[in-house]
């Protein structure tokens, strides 16, 4: 069965950084890429970005573009999440979740991990 797990959310001052966790299990690594989400209070989820198992980040949001980068350790099944000079607008729930390669579909989400970030 396939889990994800996040970790490494909390409280952190504006310009601060942060790096989250997803501890995947269960993903047949030629079957699945994995993204990164964040849904702020009152508003829709957003995507931020996306990698494969090879590491290679295929896509940033524009908003996070310099600040935010994803990264992988295939030994340990997981991907990670760098955030610095964090900001209060950065403020949210991040999820990661495993889409199908062969669908793109989102099929396979983590419970999420808050981020929150004083100014």
């Amino acid at each position: 069965q396939v889990q994800l797990v996040e970790s490494g959310g909390g409280l952190v001052q504006a310009g601060g950084s942060l790096r989250l966790s997803c501890a995947t299990s269960g993903l047949i690594s030629s079957t699945y890429t994995l993204g990164w989400f964040r849904q702020a209070p009152g508003k829709e989820r957003e995507f931020v970005g996306t990698i494969d198992w090879s590491g290679v980040p295929t896509y940033y949001t524009a908003s996070v573009q310099g600040r935010f980068t994803i990264s992988r350790d295939n030994a340990k099944n997981t991907v990670y999440l760098q955030i610095n000079s964090l900001k209060p607008e950065d403020t949210a729930v991040y999820y990661c979740a495993a889409a199908l390669k062969t669908t793109g579909a989102y099929v396979r989400w983590g419970q999420g991990t808050q981020v929150t970030v004083s100014s």
